[in-house]
């Protein structure tokens, strides 16, 4: 099985695995239907999926003021793109549970010393040293306890009102506000907002008990989301209970693979990442292996080409796929195509992302097919590891406050920029 930890110890991973499988689920399947019925509304044009969150979780994201500035922030970036698409927005976190990753290679060197690669805090510690690096089971016990933990917080918070609008317009309370505020765009936005709120023309200001943020992370760590595959007492069939939706990496979608193979047996809506390397082929291959009955809210295929290869190979594949007359929701990670090195440090340049976003817009309307969402690595947090956006930050400043561990996120200002730029591409007509 590709992208597994070398546990050192097979009977300890033995051990917390049936302790994890005793463990109550952290999702309920009747959730994930709701998920599944939404995405249904994303190819007839009525829904819009913004899928966002960190690149990896950390232990220590586990925090109350840090998840409710993630709420914050998401919530703020639904509301922009609702208002200005008329869509309603499937909210879907990247969080409560994205603790694993893939890696390219096994070993980095550090210091001229060659130790483990992290994999996420669920498997091993950030910390660059071997004894660190070593894989240890009893973080899969941890990186339970802590998803369980944010995900309690993040129903108390929707369903005890904080997603009523009162509690989002207040934008320049907000530690970034600064920067958006004196947009044009912006300002247009938040007046046209509270008028029509004053004058009660619109329904935002209501708390909406279906208005809830779905989880999701990468089906990575196969003997963790296999613990919590289990029966739908209610309905039959099976569905994994760690996350609404799951996602296959672009390392791990080959079509005879385990991570397909477990992707094909679980009711949960499927996201499967497709980079500019895919075989059109192969991907037939998968989609009808995950996707036998071809149901049409079942897959979900996350395009990450790159900005400067996306209208070729996304068009291609997108040829394919309807020729085929095959059900997928297609959505867009603009992140991971368009990353660049300097100095040491991983780099996105919030302009490559940008023209990522709106050439899948244009592609996918110029294939009348339905541009469904976007999937994005974001923070709330003020860091310097994109540049440009609204901060106007420069290659010079990366150092300033980065700190991701693996890979570059959009701070705050930059992912409500990116909102916009959503909400504007959705909304030409050319």
């Amino acid at each position: 099985m590709k992208q597994q930890p070398d546990w050192p110890d097979g009977k300890h991973l033995e051990e917390v695995v049936a302790r994890l499988r005793q463990m109550p689920s952290l999702v309920f399947s009747g959730e994930t239907r709701k998920l599944r019925q939404a995405l249904t509304g994303v190819n007839e044009g009525n829904n819009f999926i913004l899928q966002v969150g960190n690149c990896a979780e950390s232990f220590s994201d586990c925090h109350g003021p840090k998840i409710h500035n993630f709420l914050r922030i998401v919530l703020q970036m639904a509301l922009v793109v609702k208002y200005k698409t008329g869509r309603q927005v499937i909210k879907i976190g990247r969080i409560g549970g994205q603790y694993a990753k893939p890696r390219s290679d096994d070993y980095e060197s550090i210091d001229g010393k060659e130790i483990p690669s992290y994999r996420g805090d669920m498997v091993n510690d950030w910390a660059p040293t071997y004894e660190a690096r070593i894989p240890n089971p009893d973080r899969l016990l941890e990186g339970y306890f802590r998803s369980a933990a944010t995900l309690n917080l993040i129903r108390a918070f929707t369903q005890g009102g904080y997603n009523e609008i009162r509690n989002l317009r207040d934008w320049r309370e907000h530690f970034f506000s600064r920067d958006i505020s004196r947009l044009p765009y912006y300002m247009k936005l938040e007046e046209d907002l509270t008028s029509a709120l004053e004058n009660k023309e619109i329904a935002f200001n209501a708390t909406s008990e279906r208005d809830e943020i779905f989880i999701s992370h990468e089906g990575l760590l196969l003997d963790y989301e296999e613990a919590f595959t289990r029966i739908d007492t209610t309905f039959g069939g099976y569905y994994d209970t760690s996350a609404h939706l799951v996602w296959i990496g672009n390392r791990t979608r080959q079509s005879n693979g385990a991570h397909v193979e477990f992707a094909r047996g679980i009711g949960n809506p499927i996201g499967v990442k497709v980079g500019p390397d895919c075989d059109p082929d192969d991907l037939l291959t998968l989609i009808k292996k995950i996707n036998p009955r071809n149901e049409a809210n079942k897959l979900v295929l996350i395009s990450r080409m790159g900005q400067d290869r996306i209208r070729k190979d996304l068009k291609s594949l997108i040829q394919v796929i309807k020729s085929n007359k095959l059900n997928v929701v297609w959505v867009c990670d603009p992140m991971h195509g368009n990353t660049f090195a300097h100095n040491g440090y991983k780099v996105r340049a919030f302009d490559d992302i940008a023209a990522e976003i709106r050439s899948f817009v244009k592609v996918c309307r110029n294939e009348n097919v339905i541009p469904g969402g976007v999937h994005l690595e974001i923070t709330a947090e003020n860091v310097t590891e994109c540049i440009g956006g609204i901060n106007g930050l420069t290659l010079s400043g990366i150092s300033d406050n980065y700190a991701t561990k693996v890979d570059p996120r959009l701070n705050a200002a930059q992912a409500l920029e990116t909102a916009f730029i959503v909400s504007e591409s959705l909304s030409r007509r050319d």
